[in-house]
């Protein structure tokens, strides 16, 4: 782990693409000595996976934490677009109904008048 806590999102993915850049060096540095000609060194092979298995626990655990602080992130919460939009619609809906029903009073007047 870093001495210094990032404080941000960003800071958190770059720390962990660091790490992954890590744990390919090692995966690397294992696998080169897996290929040696006289043998691998034991010591070398542990301490080289212990840091692995340690670093890809550190990388899920990060990412798991930023997904569900992204999960949780909602700008909009707030907003009162779609209630306004909604409120408006309504208003226009009931403008028409209601020059529906002046024009159906006309006609009705009319045919009262014309009777």
């Amino acid at each position: 782990m870093d001495s210094q806590t990032p404080n941000t999102s960003l800071q958190r993915l770059q720390n962990v693409e660091k790490r992954i850049v890590r744990v390919l060096e090692l995966a690397g540095g294992v696998m080169d000595e897996l290929c040696n000609p006289s043998g691998p060194i034991k010591e070398f092979l542990s301490s080289h996976c212990g840091e692995f298995m340690q670093l890809i626990k550190d990388i899920q655990v990060t990412l798991r934490d930023e997904i569900k602080s992204a999960c949780e992130y909602r700008p909009f919460e707030k907003c009162d677009y779609i209630s306004r939009i909604s409120n408006e619609i309504c208003c226009k809906k009931l403008e028409y109904v209601i020059a529906q029903l002046d024009g159906m009073k006309e006609t009705i007047d009319e045919y009262h008048n014309a009777v």
